[in-house]
């Protein structure tokens, strides 16, 4: 097709909208083009014309180039501005490489004979290869930047010839036995579990140890500054001496406060199995992480407690908070049921919810299991000194007091011989167990 002929609007008209879409003609470079371009724009006068005419010669400029209507917009501003359609080439040559192939693989080679050292070393390495022993190889690795190895060393070159592959290794610490323990409906196996009080500012709050039995329910809290060897063993002997029981089994996560040899050397003195959760087994804790919910954060909440307070806090727990709870708070046992396909199911009634203590005075030939200094007799008197909901009403106000004494009053009462005298006034006075 011979396009000069065209030579007015109309004919260009007539030609877009003919029946039968035409092919770009231009199949040649961008110089020509470019040139055909200003030539039609100049031929149809396309400064001068209207609006509508401007709209004519520009499809027709889209229909015979194949370009864009972007594109020839933008050549056509060109145009206008210049009165010339130029070539502007902007190919970008890109940074020249200074470290060829050949250069990483020499890195990867130094790395593995070296065990993968620091870059620092790695570079120390290459500059005493050429300027010490003449090794023309590292002739451009002798001036590398530390932060350059590293970059090469992420590169794909590199890791084609240095990376490998190995199976993930477990952490092994040889203390304590991961299993699930069996009290085999024996009281004395516990589930311990730490909850930490909150921190504010940059500075840890206290923390609480919660131990549950698992066939009574029997609870125990204690609350330390930190969880460190200081604090701990002395909690945890603290916490072990509150049990009416003999304790037999004790069972944690995997949390270094007590997967340590102090915490062994306690519990093998007294002849306690330490068990610790298994990998994959979330509900190996389950009974202490439930009851952190329900009974250690109703308590005392998410608020921030400071460390300094945490002896005012633990006093709380033995004379009034822990008595509480295993003298005058009901729990739930579950009575396993097999259907007829052999499954077990746990069924919760009400017939069955029981106080920690009803719990272990039900069990067959239940005083085998207590302490020597410890009788059924001096329990009795404790759970039956007042009502539940006296108890409940008395632990409310003792724990608004402290909290009082806590977050009302200066910062050194806890330190002074007077929060002494504050806190006996405010706390219940008297042993955990009576008789």
């Amino acid at each position: 097709m011979d396009e000069t002929q065209i030579r007015t609007l109309k004919e260009v008209e007539k030609f877009l909208s003919g029946a039968v879409q035409t092919h770009p003609v231009f199949q040649g470079g961008k110089d020509a083009i470019y040139a055909w371009i200003e030539r039609t724009l100049v031929r149809f006068r396309y400064i001068q014309i209207n609006k509508n005419g401007k709209g004519i010669v520009r499809r027709y400029l889209i229909q015979l180039s194949g370009y864009s209507r972007q594109q020839i917009t933008r050549l056509i501003s060109q145009y206008r501005k210049s009165g010339h359609i130029r070539r502007r080439q902007r190919t970008v040559k890109g940074f020249e490489r200074k470290y060829t192939p050949d250069d990483i693989q020499l890195l990867a080679m130094v790395d593995r004979l070296v065990d993968d050292v620091s870059g620092t070393t790695t570079k120390a390495y290459c500059k005493r290869a050429y300027e010490l022993f003449g090794d023309q190889r590292f002739v451009r690795l002798a001036g590398i930047s530390v932060s350059h190895i590293y970059n090469l060393r992420g590169g794909k070159i590199y890791q084609r010839v240095r990376r490998t592959f190995t199976k993930t290794k477990g952490v092994k610490v040889n203390i304590g036995q991961r299993c699930k323990p069996h009290p085999n409906g024996e009281p004395g196996y516990l589930r311990v579990d730490s909850v930490h009080q909150g921190d504010k500012d940059g500075k840890k709050g206290v923390y609480h140890i919660n131990s549950v039995d698992e066939v009574t329910q029997w609870e125990i809290v204690v609350t330390v500054e930190q969880i460190n060897e200081q604090f701990m063993v002395p909690a945890l002997t603290s916490l072990l001496d509150q049990f009416p029981f003999v304790i037999k089994g004790f069972h944690a996560d995997n949390g270094s406060e007590y997967i340590n040899r102090h915490v062994v050397k306690l519990l093998n003195a007294l002849m306690i199995r330490l068990s610790k959760s298994r990998p994959r087994h979330s509900n190996d804790n389950a009974l202490a992480e439930s009851k952190n919910n329900s009974v250690v954060r109703k308590t005392f909440g998410y608020t921030h407690i400071p460390q300094k307070h945490a002896e005012l806090v633990e006093e709380f727990n033995w004379k009034t908070l822990n008595p509480c709870l295993n003298f005058h708070r009901p729990c739930h046992f579950p009575t396993v049921e097999t259907d007829s396909k052999g499954k077990q199911k746990r069924r919760y009634y009400q017939k069955d919810m029981m106080t920690p203590y009803e719990k272990l005075k039900s069990l067959p030939e239940a005083g085998g299991y207590l302490k020597e200094q410890i009788t059924f007799e001096m329990l009795e008197g404790t759970a039956m000194k007042q009502s539940d909901l006296e108890v409940w009403e008395q632990m409310q106000k003792s724990r608004t007091r402290l909290f009082d004494i806590i977050f009302e009053q200066p910062q050194h009462v806890a330190y002074t011989d007077e929060s002494q005298t504050s806190l006996q006034t405010h706390l219940p006075i008297g042993k955990y167990y009576s008789g």
